[in-house]
């Protein structure tokens, strides 16, 4: 035991928290993570996914520098829940959101994630995944597919499984650098050749329809399909997904645009070269360095960011401080204060 554990955590006061990201193997990853992220990536395979702040058993975030380091944020909540999660403490029996960048150099699978109420397809303790990307970086073969054409049916898509051309019934449409774009739980999807941030329910649960005869060099063998469990899960009323359009709520100091507002969570993009507030009085949020450098200042201190930093600002915070180094471009993230767990 050390220290910290035998003073306990509520001797230690709490401020704006970096985790050490958790890197994981995906046949479709590559090693562009290393251009964003600090921490070296691990050995010299595919590395499709960085866990940025993750509270899940097995994979637990830790708290990377200052007086908690070491600490996994499942310790935080269960220690202190009221200053971590402010007035949504008791709501959640888990942080309700998992953060992560994805490097996704080949095509994800297509695949879709059950909804809240699809409750025969949960595990137990699992939630539904509604989803959100923030498009980092492209390639020459960038691609999203996210939606299904109008009036394609259940039995549409088994004769396209079996011939091979599923793709003719899927929207999809060329990414831009600084697009969100927000995949509704049941929304059949995939992506290619893009760097992206994700935010979702905090949720592992994924049915893949097609994985573009990938074959996984870790087992020499192709990934299983859950093709049964997919189309039950599949929202056949969704239309085509496009990019969201931001909505300007600010204009200074800071320009503040609203990307995504769904019921699990919401996404703003901050830029400005001024210092401006960041923060809730109430609840917990999570600040995302996308470019330019600066200080998140709380109290008597100061803590540096810069791009691909993530930063979880406990509810007992309030408010913070930006004070950009030249410009900036944050996201801002809220947590699901509407939605019941």
């Amino acid at each position: 035991m050390n220290a910290v554990e035998e003073n306990g955590m509520n001797r230690i006061p709490l401020y704006p928290l970096r985790f050490e990201p958790i890197y994981q193997y995906r046949l479709w990853g590559g090693r562009r993570l290393a251009n964003l992220l600090t921490a070296p990536l691990p050995g010299h395979g595919p590395i499709g996914e960085a866990w940025a702040l993750s509270d899940r058993a097995d994979h637990a975030s830790v708290v990377a520098s200052g007086p908690l380091k070491g600490w996994t944020l499942r310790q935080l909540i269960e220690q202190s829940p009221e200053q971590v999660l402010g007035d949504l403490a008791g709501r959640f029996q888990r942080f309700p959101l998992l953060l992560k960048f994805l490097d996704v150099r080949d095509t994800l699978s297509v695949q879709v994630h059950p909804s809240d109420l699809q409750t025969n397809y949960l595990p137990a303790g699992e939630t539904g995944k509604t989803e959100a990307w923030m498009v980092l970086e492209t390639g020459t073969e960038s691609r999203i597919y996210a939606g299904l054409k109008s009036d394609t049916t259940a039995d549409d898509l088994r004769r396209a499984l079996a011939n091979g051309t599923i793709t003719d019934h899927l929207t999809s449409f060329r990414p831009e650098p600084g697009a969100a774009v927000l995949i509704p739980a049941g929304t059949v999807h995939s992506l290619g050749d893009v760097v992206v941030f994700e935010v979702q329910e905090n949720s592992d649960v994924t049915f893949r329809l097609y994985d573009w005869d990938h074959v996984d060099a870790k087992t020499g063998q192709p990934r299983p399909l859950q093709v049964d469990q997919a189309m039950a899960c599949i929202d056949f009323s969704q239309g085509a997904v496009r990019p969201a359009v931001p909505t300007l709520e600010e204009i200074g100091p800071v320009r503040r645009e609203r990307l995504v507002s769904c019921a699990h969570f919401g996404m703003w993009r901050l830029h400005g070269n001024s210092p401006f507030p960041v923060g809730s009085a109430t609840t917990p949020r999570v600040l995302v360095g996308l470019a330019g450098y600066g200080q998140l200042e709380h109290a008597d201190s100061s803590h540096a960011f810069g791009p691909g930093d993530v930063l979880l600002l406990p509810a007992v915070l309030g408010a913070c401080f930006c004070r950009p180094q030249g410009a900036v471009t944050l996201l801002e993230l809220s947590l699901p204060e509407g939605a019941h767990p």
